[in-house]
């Protein structure tokens, strides 16, 4: 019975490490609670400050939702992946730390200019 319960857990450690080796942190960080919090953070793009925050009742709650989405939208995701992350967590770990996503940085702002702002060819 400890085993049932134990598998998803070691296999969300593993996906989680992943994710971070992804984002270029050290992977080790989710292992120590209160460091892969702020590991998590850095990943996207907020300061350690913020983990205060999440002592506030509903407040908390809220934030961790939105720095969720924030993670997802750092590897390419939608808000629906966020969804995915919150229900079937183990699943959605796995997709995005074995999966094709690459991390485009805090909030998916990884320095690449959006295909709006590229100039349009001449039509002389």
């Amino acid at each position: 019975m400890m085993f049932v319960i134990m598998l998803p857990m070691l296999v969300t450690l593993i996906a989680v490490w992943k994710v971070f080796t992804k984002a270029g942190k050290p992977g080790w960080a989710i292992i120590i609670p209160i460091y892969g919090n702020i590991v998590m953070l850095e990943i996207v793009g907020q300061p350690w400050t913020r983990l205060l925050w999440y002592l506030i009742p509903f407040y908390g709650l809220y934030l961790a939702i939105v720095d969720l989405n924030a993670l997802s939208r750092s590897f390419g995701k939608s808000g629906g992946f966020t969804a995915g992350l919150l229900l079937l967590g183990p699943i959605f770990w796995c997709i995005l730390g074995f999966g094709s996503a690459q991390y485009l940085g805090p909030n998916g702002e990884g320095g690449v200019a959006p295909n709006s702002m590229t100039p349009e060819p001449d039509q002389a």
